[in-house]
């Protein structure tokens, strides 16, 4: 069954431009006009992908994803109009998978959106289930555990974490984990893959691992002991 997008934005020519160049695409859509009918439709679960701008009336973007992400781990893509870093990485920080900022190319917009759904999708042969100290990551159930307690993680999160505990003793180059998380002839700036690395730092910090990643200046990432505090 094709996938079935959710274009949240409250510009109905952004609607229209992103729902043809989708349904080109073979995609199904759904639209709101604002946070709080996006958010009620998100919530049904019918949606694949949620295309959620930031600047919406009602509730804006962040707050939408914020509330989502209680329930639900669906993909989620911001639309932007701030050329800002630092909402950019907010984005990332609170949920989100990836980001388009306005004025955007379809096409590359579509690029991202296949992208996204292929990492949702997972693997034909679903990966073993990997561990490193009291970590555990099942690829098979999209399930993190620390300590024997549910860690919940967005889906690059997850691949991202997959990444490194593939090989957890050895530094994993930045370009390796990005081609992880968003896959080949994606372009994606240095910070979006520092906000996924603080994102999960936090994460597992509040869950009793303060020693989860480390950074070893100038080659890249490697997991930490992951020991109990």
């Amino acid at each position: 069954m094709p996938a079935c997008l959710l274009i949240v934005d409250d510009d109905p020519n952004i609607r229209d431009v992103i729902g043809f160049a989708a349904e080109a695409a073979g995609y199904h859509t759904d639209f709101a006009a604002d946070g709080a009918a996006g958010l009620a439709k998100a919530q049904t679960g019918a949606a694949d992908l949620l295309i959620l701008d930031v600047g919406l009336p009602e509730m804006d973007g962040f707050d939408v994803c914020k509330e989502l992400r209680k329930t639900s781990d669906v993909p989620i893509l911001f639309l932007t109009a701030r050329d800002d870093e630092i909402d950019r990485i907010l984005g990332m920080e609170i949920g989100g998978d990836d980001y388009v900022t306005k004025p955007f190319s379809p096409r590359e917009l579509v690029a991202r959106i296949k992208a996204i759904l292929k990492r949702s999708n997972g693997r034909a042969t679903p990966s073993e289930t990997l561990s490193h100290g009291a970590l555990t990551l099942d690829p098979s159930r999209h399930q993190c555990t620390f300590a024997g307690e549910d860690v919940a993680l967005t889906q690059s999160e997850f691949n991202l974490l997959e990444a490194l505990l593939a090989n957890p003793d050895k530094v994993t180059k930045r370009n390796a984990l990005v081609d992880a998380v968003y896959g080949h002839n994606i372009h994606v700036s240095d910070r979006t893959i520092d906000s996924h690395i603080r994102n999960i730092r936090r994460k597992l910090t509040e869950a009793g691992c303060a020693d989860s990643i480390e950074t070893v200046h100038g080659v890249g990432l490697r997991m930490g002991p992951c020991l109990p505090a």
